[in-house]
């Protein structure tokens, strides 16, 4: 297998793997501690070192798996990078399914920015993560406050860089210009979803960012949430994340008429990974990995040796040429439009 590559994370001095792990799905809906340690085990032996997660995943026992785990590889802080994203609070509802909020336990104000970093620092166990996103977008709290708030958190020493996730290029063109009147950190990175079938925003609406601003992308669901994996091309297997309760969501869309259009060109993408000699998931991965503006791939699994396959996705990359790049924008037919006037 060909060794990791490591890309600064925008323009930042931050190296991260060009593939990380994800906990998302994954950790205590699938993966007790053992099970995350051997995916985790499995990532950083072939080269990753940005593990990510989030307050809301699981209701915060996912960042709980991950800190033990850790806690239990032995690894040297130093090497790892881990993040956490904030929005979403809550915790697991003591007497049933479901999650508790309190009113203050969502949104980006300075209160849950404070209170949700050091709940997750608590819950992985370190005293700081690298990465710190804010998850979504709040409309309910003046973007000032938010700014202020993610700076105070890098001051503190709790993050190293803050970010955001599915936010507008408008969004966080604001948000960095009030960094930088205020004399504060602005935005490093982004983490929206980028995958063969959902393309706009990375490689439209953003394209001004990467030069302007120095924004890093650190892109999830490159599987397309498993649809790219093929494994939907004749229904929904048993046991697949479609078969989950909280996923019906994602059930919908994939048997959307949009949906099943997006499977048919999985089908058009089959053959060319056979003839390339790899599997549909790692070509999907190594695709994301030909945009330069991508920083990292984070890539989830449910088992060790799916991790591995996933890594295999680095030996692909240098087989997708301009000729076979072709043949995917002809089966896809998705190519993003020129860039548009994304400010509004």
């Amino acid at each position: 297998m060909a060794d990791m590559e490591y890309r600064f994370l925008g323009k930042s001095g931050l190296n991260v793997s060009a593939l990380s792990f994800g906990s998302w799905v994954t950790f205590h809906d699938q993966l007790d501690v053992a099970g995350a340690l051997d995916c985790m085990t499995a990532a950083y032996a072939a080269g990753v070192n940005f593990f990510d997660n989030a307050e809301v995943y699981a209701a915060g026992r996912s960042e709980t798996i991950m800190g033990e785990a850790i806690r239990k590889s032995g690894w040297r802080r130093e090497d790892l990078v881990l993040s956490t994203k904030i929005f979403w609070g809550g915790r697991p509802n003591p007497d049933g399914d479901g999650y508790l909020y309190g009113v203050n336990d969502r949104g980006l104000s300075r209160k849950h920015i404070h209170e949700g970093t050091n709940a997750a620092l608590k819950r992985l166990q370190v005293d700081y993560v690298d990465l710190i996103f804010c998850h979504r977008p709040d409309v309910d709290t003046p973007l000032e406050e938010t700014v202020w708030a993610m700076h105070q958190v890098i001051q503190q020493g709790k993050a190293l860089y803050w970010g955001t996730s599915e936010w507008s290029a408008a969004q966080i063109r604001q948000a960095y210009d009030i960094a930088r009147r205020e004399h504060l950190v602005p935005p490093t990175m982004e983490q929206p979803q980028y995958n063969m079938l959902h393309r706009d925003r990375v490689e439209a609406e953003y394209a001004n960012l990467y030069d302007e601003i120095g924004l890093g992308t650190t892109i999830w669901s490159p599987l397309a949430s498993g649809v790219l994996t093929g494994k939907y091309n004749d229904g929904i297997p048993a046991g697949s994340r479609l078969t989950l309760k909280d996923y019906q969501w994602l059930r919908d869309i994939v048997d959307s008429p949009r949906g099943k259009a997006n499977i048919e060109k999985v089908k058009g993408l089959m053959p060319l990974a056979a003839e390339l000699d790899c599997t549909m998931a790692q070509l999907a991965i190594a695709w994301c990995l030909v945009n330069e503006d991508v920083s990292t791939v984070i890539t989830g699994a449910s088992n060790a040796a799916q991790v591995a396959e996933n890594m295999k996705a680095l030996d692909v990359v240098p087989l997708l040429t301009p000729e076979v790049q072709e043949r995917i924008e002809t089966i896809l037919d998705n190519r993003p439009e020129p860039e548009k006037n994304w400010r509004g």
